[in-house]
């Protein structure tokens, strides 16, 4: 077997567990951080709740056209999944640098601060999403590729339910996605649930961001807060890729063979 052909076994192991963990049944203690996020999204200001609905919106709106987030270099083509792996990695590097450090800095100048961070840190992991799909072969100029983008973003940052019904989407996409929304199992644009989406997010990150609004410690807890949650988003991201790239070699595809 070639080293290449070892690495994508690898691969699909590694995805087995990933699937694994994501779909066990919630644990004592994500049940318990179910009920303290409910108490602390009573104790966050309801600027800070108006402002993350906001940058939510926004930024869905913005993934619907696709002109903010779309990188200038096209997909990439011909490229091993080691390859597209490696490239991924440096991609995150690069975007957790960026997220920690504008954490730092909003997390320094206070409330009215940390309220410009909410948006700029959903658009640094849009932007890092975009760069991503670029890596594995799919053109954010399609539609159905900027979808996926949001049902990833999703998966990273839900909980239960939803992010065993999210995955389901996101593993069988190239099925799902054309459906269409003239079919009430398939997807589209106009379809998409944003309301759920901001309220998983919101109840994800709450706690980390609530942090960085302590006086004295938001720089750092800023930091520390968007660096960690954009490897989160890493990890669900490269691994729904990953998934995908295998899913068409095992079709005897190529990601460049999509529109």
């Amino acid at each position: 077997m070639s080293s290449l052909a070892e690495y994508e076994q690898r691969m699909r192991v590694t995805l087995a567990q990933w699937e694994k963990e994501l779909l066990q049944p919630p644990g004592f203690l994500e049940r318990t951080s179910k009920r303290v996020q409910t108490k602390i999204n009573e104790m966050i200001p309801d600027k800070v709740h108006a402002a993350l609905t906001s940058a939510v919106r926004g930024i869905v709106k913005s993934v619907q056209i696709g002109l903010d987030f779309s990188p200038q270099s096209p997909p990439q083509i011909g490229l091993a999944l080691q390859e597209r792996d490696e490239l991924a990695d440096e991609k995150r590097n690069m975007y957790k640098k960026i997220a920690a450090a504008e954490g730092a800095g909003t997390g320094a100048g206070g409330f009215v601060l940390s309220l410009v961070d909410f948006p700029a840190l959903i658009a640094i992991k849009m932007k890092f999403l975009f760069e991503l799909a670029h890596v594995y072969g799919f053109s954010t100029k399609n539609e159905s590729e900027r979808l996926f983008i949001l049902y990833v973003f999703q998966l990273a940052f839900s909980r239960g339910d939803v992010r065993a019904r999210t995955y389901q989407q996101v593993r069988d996409w190239d099925r799902v996605s054309l459906l269409g929304s003239g079919n009430p199992n398939g997807v589209s644009m106009q379809r998409f649930n944003w309301e759920q989406f901001q309220m998983e997010y919101r109840d994800t990150i709450d706690f980390r961001k609530m942090l960085q609004l302590i006086p004295g410690v938001g720089a750092a807890i800023g930091a520390w807060a968007n660096y960690g949650l954009l490897e989160e988003l890493s990890v669900t991201a490269k691994n729904s890729y990953r998934l995908r790239w295998l899913q068409l070699q095992n079709a005897q595809q190529s990601p460049k063979q999509l529109p």
